[in-house]
Order: structure tokens, then C-alpha cells, then sequence
């Protein structure tokens, strides 16, 4: 591939991967405006949030055969327009229950470019720059939670919470026809592959088999689910329990998004230093300080918007370390069946967000610290799982 080649894929990958935060961050201030109008609590609401890690969860189960038997860029552009069909649904539904299930199959739909770009990264690219790319893509997706709650917001106010869900088609409209001219297939039909469930399910167990997937997968879901938990919980601590309106809440939101983003991109430099493990674990171990700063600051009755502010922005700005390494780190044995492979990957980070999710709501007690406790929690779990990969590593396929 030339520089340009390079450039247009990551650009577009980046971009593809951007519909997930789009459709969690975009409509969270919409959450008091939605139970309304539907005659519902917030927390009815959030289901719909609920639902969508399922769908991501299962659907990357789905996709991950579909993609390693069909190719990539097929399967990628029946399940955006899928996700396309669920969006329109969404806008137009009259009860929370519809929108709970049409947000599962957006989920389903959507799901497939988390699976088709990270096995294009795998295939395109040699092992020892899987990192750098999965960072590079970051700072293409990273704009996506920065500005969709402020986007979100801003049309909340001028056009309805159901025009979100317009936006939210029309983007993956627009990313729909770049895939089908500017997206090149970077791996075929292969037949071999089977879609019975005995040989997919074979084909997993032998993925699980690999330890240091085991343990790197964990750091990756740790990860998630500590974006997660703060994602889930974030409307009802800044707008709830600090009072700020949905305006200022886009933007005091996009900026703690900006210290991912940040983060991500100071992992690119630090990879031509140090290994992917040796950043992870030094970003887990701030990450696990400011987890217990945020629990001390709730429990001792300190909560501020600036401590909450600082504290989170540090957090993030960890993950945004971390999230490439783990994520190159698990699928760096694999390449034949490296659809497969992102779809655990990406199934267990989904599947751990909506977990992360489920305790919250489970102990909610009116206060912050359900949210902040998970965020401390799985710091420390992702430290485990660190160890257990490192501890782990087998020899990697060589490109």
C-alpha cells in the first residue's frame, strides 16, 4: 500500500468504528426528554443502553464467522444498512419497549464494523504496528464522543429527541457508500470456514484456548467496562446530582472524551519506547489510583463538578493508553480465523460494559458511588488480567 492507501483506510475505519460512541453518547442527554415524553423514568430509559450492549455483545458473536466465511466488506454493508432500518424504527416508536428492541437490533447491525474493521487492521497491517493503528483510528473515532453529546444536545433543543436517531441514519448512510467505493476488500471468501454452531463454536473454544488472549482480553474488557460505567451513570451524576443543563452537560462530557483521545495519541509516541505491556500496565496503575481518588472524594461528600472533572479526565486519558494495547495484544496470534477473534474480543468488552452497566443500576442508591466503585473495580481486575497475559505470551504469528 502507498502512505495515501494507508491514510484512507485508517481514515475510514476510524470513521466506521465511530458509529458506536455516536449511537451510546449521542442520545444520553436526551434521557429526561425521552422519559417525558414516553411517561417513563430515566431508568426505564436506560434500558434502551442496556439493550444495546447486548445486541453489540451477541452480534459480534454473529458477524465474526460471517465476516472470516464472506469476506469483510460484504457482510459490512448488509449489517450497516440493518443498522440504518433499526434507526429510522427508533425514531418513530411510542413506547419504551419498542424502543428498547429496535436499539437491540441497531446493536446487531452496528456491531459488524467493530468486528470487519479490527480483522481488516489485522489483515492489512503486520503485527508489530497493530497498536500504533488501533491509536491512529482512535483519533479519527475519538471525535465521535467528544462532540456527539453536545450534538446530541443541541438537537434535542431544536428538533426533538427523534431526530437523533435521523442523524444517527444519515451517518451511517454516508458511511455506507464510502465502504462500497472506497473500501477495498482485504480478504476473500473462504470456504473452509463453516457456519455450523459446532465448528463456530469449536472455532471459539480454540481462540479461549490461548491464554494470553485470556488475560489481554480482559484488559480490554476491564477497559470498556470503565468507560462504560461512567458513560451509563454520567447524565444522571452531571445533570442530577450537579445540576448542570443538557447544553452544558455536551460539553463538560466531550472534554472528559477529550482526555481518551489525548491519551490514545501519547500511546503512539510511547510505542517507539516502551512495549505495549509496559504502557498498559503504567496506565492501569494511575488508572487504579484515580479510581480510588473518585470513591474517597464520593464517600467523604467532596463530589464537585471540578473534582469530578479532574479525577474522570485523568481516568480516561489512562484508558485511552491502555485500549490499543490490549486490544493489539489479544488479537496478535491470530490470522486466519481473526474474525472470529475480534468478535470474543469484542463480545467480552461489550458484554463487560453491559455488566459494569447492570451494577450500577442494581445498587443505585441516589448517589455517585455505584459508578465510581465500578470505575475503581475494574482498574484493579484489568491489572489481573495483565498480569495473567504477560505471564502467558506464546509465540505470534510473524507477517
Amino acid at each position: 500500500m502507498t502512505k495515501k492507501q494507508e491514510q484512507q483506510i485508517i481514515l475510514l475505519l476510524g470513521a466506521l468504528q465511530g458509529i458506536g460512541p455516536f449511537s451510546t453518547d449521542m442520545y444520553l442527554a436526551a434521557f429526561p426528554t425521552i422519559a417525558q415524553e414516553l411517561n417513563v423514568t430515566i431508568a426505564e430509559v436506560a434500558y434502551s443502553m442496556s439493550s444495546y450492549f447486548v445486541g453489540i455483545c451477541l452480534g459480534q458473536l454473529l458477524n465474526g464467522p460471517l465476516v472470516d466465511r464472506f469476506g469483510r466488506k460484504n457482510p459490512l454493508l448488509i449489517m450497516l444498512g440493518l443498522y440504518i432500518i433499526a434507526s429510522i424504527g427508533c425514531s418513530m416508536v411510542n413506547s419504551v419497549e419498542g424502543l428498547i428492541l429496535l436499539r437491540f437490533f441497531q446493536a446487531i447491525g452496528g456491531s459488524m464494523g467493530m468486528v470487519a474493521n479490527r480483522a481488516i487492521v489485522r489483515d492489512v497491517f503486520p503485527a508489530n504496528r497493530l497498536a500504533q493503528v488501533f491509536s491512529t483510528m482512535t483519533l479519527v473515532m475519538g471525535i465521535a464522543p467528544i462532540i456527539a453529546p453536545s450534538v446530541g444536545g443541541f438537537v434535542v433543543i431544536g428538533m426533538g429527541w427523534r431526530a437523533i436517531f435521523w442523524v444517527l441514519a444519515a451517518f451511517a448512510s454516508l458511511i455506507l457508500v464510502l465502504v462500497y467505493f472506497y473500501l477495498p476488500e482485504s480478504r476473500g471468501k473462504d470456504r473452509s470456514v463453516s457456519l455450523k454452531p459446532k465448528a463456530v463454536l469449536t472455532d471459539f473454544y480454540s481462540i479461549i484456548q490461548n491464554r494470553a488472549f485470556i488475560g489481554f482480553t480482559i484488559v480490554a474488557a476491564m477497559n470498556t467496562a470503565g468507560i462504560f460505567a461512567f458513560i451509563a451513570n454520567a447524565p444522571f451524576v452531571y445533570m442530577k446530582l450537579l445540576g448542570l443543563d443538557e447544553r452544558t452537560f455536551g460539553w463538560v462530557f466531550g472534554l472528559n472524551a477529550a482526555s481518551f483521545v489525548v491519551g490514545s495519541q501519547l500511546n503512539r509516541w510511547l510505542l517507539k519506547y516502551h512495549s505495549s505491556e509496559t504502557i498498559a500496565l503504567r496506565g492501569l496503575l494511575v488508572q487504579a489510583v484515580m479510581g480510588i481518588g473518585l470513591v474517597l472524594v464520593v464517600a467523604f461528600q467532596y463530589l464537585s463538578l471540578g473534582s469530578l472533572m479532574a479525577l474522570v479526565a485523568v481516568y480516561t486519558f489512562c484508558l485511552g493508553m491502555i485500549g490499543a494495547n490490549a486490544m493489539a495484544l489479544a488479537i496478535r496470534p491470530f490470522s486466519k480465523n481473526v474474525g472470529s477473534a475480534t468478535a470474543l474480543l469484542g463480545s467480552f468488552q461489550m458484554g463487560a460494559g453491559a455488566v459494569a452497566s447492570a451494577i450500577c443500576s442494581y445498587f443505585d442508591n441516589g448517589t455517585a458511588m455505584p459508578m465510581v466503585g465500578v470505575m475503581a473495580g475494574v482498574a484493579f481486575i484489568g491489572l489481573l488480567g495483565l498480569w495473567f497475559g504477560a505471564n502467558h505470551i506464546q509465540p505470534y504469528f510473524k507477517d
